[in-house]
């Protein structure tokens, strides 16, 4: 394909992470949006279950006053049972709550992650071809899974944070209050001191984060790119190369977790020293009162209970900001790509296609990947309902360009192109591409059965028509000969056939959607003379009555097309029957002659 890929998909600065929309509370707001509001009954249960929970915390602090009063104190043997029995039924309470909320927030939190990747691979699945271009693959996967679960964290700390800790600390500040409400003023004049450092920690963090993910999509598009050329790899002994490169990318995504741990590890000696602070001048103080009197030991244990039992949500809850910040930094990274909008979609009023021949028409068409390479200029093209127009010229010349601009791949910058006098702009992509089939040398198979993979593209189709488009791609012996037949697994890419048996599949496929258009991209550059010889027979049936475009690079394939057409820097320099183009003397004449004289020697 001439040029460099464009993505006219992308925002004018996708990542620009100053932008307003991407500051943490429109960030929260629209996470509830999207992910959270769905399942808001599940939450409010699984708060209510919190809210139990602290409750029963709070229970156990303020059991403390009679356990040490009734029993210990006044030696009231009539208050062991009840107090042993309320002390059981608040762990009892505390447990099944806690069980409750794990289920129902282990179930949001699935929800979420199951319906963010829906969406997300939804809407890229919809974007340009120009954005797969520009696009590592590795980093794309980091948005459907650490990113997506890094938000899931991030929803599941807040709600628990928001939920289950502060209800807690709520209720055991509240039975503090309750036990001695000078002790407890003392007690959180010092826990204030820690916000302003916890939340710079928690702005260093979603730096840090960010960074982190950024490499480890670096880290995912190198396994992927290895991987898949592992033959080059070892062809080329590559393997101390990829070794070092893979060494690098590690040890820099190892700093960086590393300094993510440690920004977040600074939050736990200045929330120790605090704790620590407060709970000295609590047993200081309110412990000279009750050798003076001026308080009873069950109070004070009771209240000591629960200032121990509300450290620790305490401390969760000063950390949510350097958790939520992490979460916060793979949420923008989600939505920046949910953010993209495809150019190339259906027209405000797009009607679907109308095929009642088949005629292409190329109208003045100019393209462009990026202002620097223009792939087309002035193409005028006449291609007749049923007809075979076959394109040749140099590599790069803008033949496969023209193919592409048929389904709208890509969109035209100037002129029109028409099927059946229809602007392929004013029509639905569904019902364009629905009209269109494609073989290109660029085969791609899934890593599904081989029935799967000639059916893609025809749902419902039969047994028997499936084995009719193989037997018509001169598919269907070699198919019986694999270990499953239809059912045998193809492998990633196609990876466990031969060149020739994978596009050979491609051609079933192509044949099995029997669509009006075809679009053959050196449909035969992979298949050796006996089963081109098949294929050619083969191509012969599917062409006619159909108008079809062949890129070609062996000639001797597109010898008797309706018309040639020979492409040059982006123009048609030449057109015509194959004798005709012979007789003028000029570049198709030239490149027979030279493949001829090439056959030959051969």
């Amino acid at each position: 394909m001439a040029g460099t890929t464009r993505n006219k998909s992308l925002p004018k600065n996708p990542m620009d992470h100053t932008a307003e929309h991407w500051r943490t509370w429109p960030l929260v707001k629209r996470i509830v949006q999207d992910a959270v509001k769905p399942y808001f009954g599940k939450i409010v249960l699984a708060l209510i279950c919190m809210a139990l929970m602290a409750g029963a915390t709070g229970g156990y602090a303020y059991l403390m006053d009679p356990v040490i009063n009734e029993v210990f104190v006044k030696q009231n043997g009539a208050m062991l049972v009840p107090v042993g029995v309320a002390v059981l039924f608040a762990f009892a309470l505390k447990g099944f709550a806690n069980y409750g909320q794990s289920v129902l927030m282990s179930y949001v939190g699935g929800r979420i992650l199951a319906d963010i990747q829906n969406k997300l691979y939804e809407h890229v699945i919809r974007l340009d071809i120009g954005f797969f271009h520009s696009t590592n693959t590795g980093k794309l996967i980091t948005r459907f899974t650490s990113d997506i679960t890094s938000m899931r964290a991030a929803v599941s700390v807040a709600l628990t944070g928001f939920g289950k800790d502060l209800l807690t600390a709520i209720v055991l500040i509240g039975v503090m209050f309750y036990q001695d409400w000078q002790l407890a003023i003392i007690a959180f004049t010092v826990f204030p001191a820690a916000i302003l450092p916890i939340a710079r920690l928690g702005k260093r963090m979603r730096k840090v984060s960010a960074n982190t993910q950024q490499q480890i999509g670096e880290f995912a598009t190198l396994l992927e790119q290895t991987f898949q050329g592992v033959r080059h790899v070892k062809a080329y002994g590559m393997e101390p190369y990829e070794c070092s490169r893979m060494e690098k990318l590690v040890e820099t995504v190892f700093q960086l977790s590393f300094k993510a741990q440690k920004v977040s590890a600074r939050s736990s000696p200045i929330m120790e020293t605090l704790g620590g602070a407060a709970i000295t001048t609590i047993i200081i103080y309110g412990g000279s009162r009750v050798i003076d009197g001026a308080s009873d030991p069950g109070s004070f244990f009771s209240f000591i209970t629960a200032l121990l039992l509300a450290y620790e949500p305490v401390k969760r809850l000063a950390n949510i900001n350097m958790n939520l910040q992490s979460g916060l930094a793979a949420s923008q990274r989600v939505f920046m790509v949910m953010d993209l909008e495809p150019e190339i979609k259906n027209a405000p009023n797009a009607k679907d296609l109308t095929v009642s021949g088949g005629n292409i028409n190329f109208k003045n068409v100019s393209f462009a990947y990026n202002p620097e390479v223009t792939a087309l200029r002035d193409i005028d093209l006449d291609i007749k309902a049923g007809e075979t127009v076959a394109l040749v010229g140099p590599s790069g010349a803008g033949k496969s360009t023209i193919l592409n601009l048929i389904p709208r791949f890509y969109d035209i910058d100037n002129g029109a192109i028409t099927v059946d006098d229809q602007d392929i702009r004013n029509l639905t992509l569904e019902s364009l591409r629905r009209a269109t089939a494609l073989v290109s040398q660029e085969i791609t198979l899934f890593d599904d059965t081989v029935r799967a993979n000639i059916a893609y593209g025809r749902a419902g189709a039969t047994e028997a028509e499936i084995e009719e488009a193989a037997r018509n791609a001169a598919a269907h012996d070699f198919i019986g000969q694999l270990e499953d037949g239809y059912d045998t697994i193809v492998g990633e890419h196609g990876v466990k056939l031969s060149g020739g048996q994978r596009q050979r599949i491609a051609i079933a496929r192509a044949m099995l959607k029997n669509a009006p258009i075809l679009l053959l991209d050196e449909a035969t550059s992979a298949l050796d003379t006996e089963s081109e010889r098949h294929i050619q027979d083969a191509l012969a049936k599917l062409m006619k009555g159909r108008t079809t475009l062949v890129i070609a690079h062996r000639l001797s394939t597109i010898i008797d097309a309706d018309k040639i057409c020979v492409i040059n820097n982006g123009r048609v320099t030449e057109q015509g029957k194959h004798d005709e183009l012979l007789a003028l003397g000029g570049a198709y004449a030239h490149l027979y002659n030279l493949q001829f004289s090439e056959e030959n020697e051969n």
